[in-house]
């Protein structure tokens, strides 16, 4: 059904990936979009959440049952994790029993140990350095809507953080131009911008939001204080401007549209006027989630 094969592989971060990967999962999400199939009968998927989830944990289990699969979810108190049971002998365990683990946590480090000590495919379902599923909805509602990713201009707007992470892999891998404004001393983690591929195709790192958004396509930000952060260093100040606004999408083309990977903080980083605006496309993202998960556990499990 699906013309995609990234059997038995990890998917960390779309970097790891080649364009011609990218946009077969973004061509086996459409044709597995309100298809329900048996390929995965008798195979059990992992979920390990150490942060909690909403999108992510349910479009997870049910693209897991459109599939056939079943689905346990984890949490760390409810797991050896919380006694000092290593990582390592975690993922060890658990490729015993399961034939993926999706991985909710921190430091992107730990899902890159896990995903070296486990036998089966690790799929990253958010760190704190990257969250690919959610790209992939992100490309795919661009997909959707303009009819392409070619020649589309990304703007986004806030805090550099994962999901701008995740977006210079994306846009580097797939040529795609993206402009992002972010107050000074909150960019992206050097460490991203060094990678090969990043160099080939950079980033447009800016500090004026206006700038950014400036005959943009499409305009993204994200929650300026990521989970499990504190405003203790006043961060929300830092961010005086960067609200997505009316006055900021009438800077981009007439047709923008507006993405938000949600939850929102209304009149933070985004207002409702916005959000629930005609250009506004963060539902379909957001169902565009379960899609790009049932393409992805095809690929790495039955493809």
């Amino acid at each position: 059904m699906t013309a995609i094969s990234l059997q038995g592989q990890d998917l960390l971060t779309l970097g790891d990936l080649s364009a011609g990967q990218i946009m077969g999962l973004l061509e086996a999400a459409a044709s597995l979009e309100g298809r329900q199939a048996d390929v995965l009968k008798g195979q059990t998927l992992g979920l390990l959440f150490r942060k909690p989830s909403t999108r992510t944990r349910v479009s997870f289990e049910v693209a897991a049952l459109h599939l056939g699969a079943s689905t346990i979810y984890m949490t760390e108190d409810q797991m050896q994790l919380s006694r000092g049971e290593t990582v390592g002998d975690t993922a060890r365990v658990l490729s015993r029993y399961l034939q993926a683990l999706v991985v909710r946590t921190g430091a992107h480090g730990e899902i890159e140990e896990l995903a070296a000590a486990a036998s089966v495919p690790v799929l990253n379902a958010l760190t704190d350095h990257y969250h690919p599923c959610q790209v992939l909805a992100d490309l795919k509602t661009i997909r959707e809507v303009k009819g392409t990713l070619t020649g589309i201009e990304v703007a986004y707007v806030g805090d550099g953080n994962n999901m701008l992470q995740e977006w210079i892999q994306a846009a580097s891998r797939l040529g795609m131009t993206l402009r992002a404004a972010t107050p000074a001393g909150f960019g992206p983690a050097p460490e991203v911008l060094g990678l090969p591929h990043v160099q080939a195709h950079p980033p447009q790192l800016l500090h004026d939001p206006l700038e950014a958004v400036a005959g943009a396509d499409v305009v993204i930000t994200d929650t300026w204080l990521s989970m499990g952060q504190q405003d203790s260093a006043g961060k929300r100040q830092a961010f005086a401007g960067f609200t997505v606004d009316g006055a900021m999408m009438a800077k981009a083309r007439p047709d923008a549209i507006f993405l938000h990977c949600l939850p929102a903080h209304r009149g933070e980083e985004v207002t409702d006027e916005v959000l629930m605006g005609s250009q506004s496309r963060v539902f379909d993202e957001a169902e565009n989630r379960l899609h790009v998960q049932k393409a992805v556990l095809w690929a790495v499990l039955a493809a």
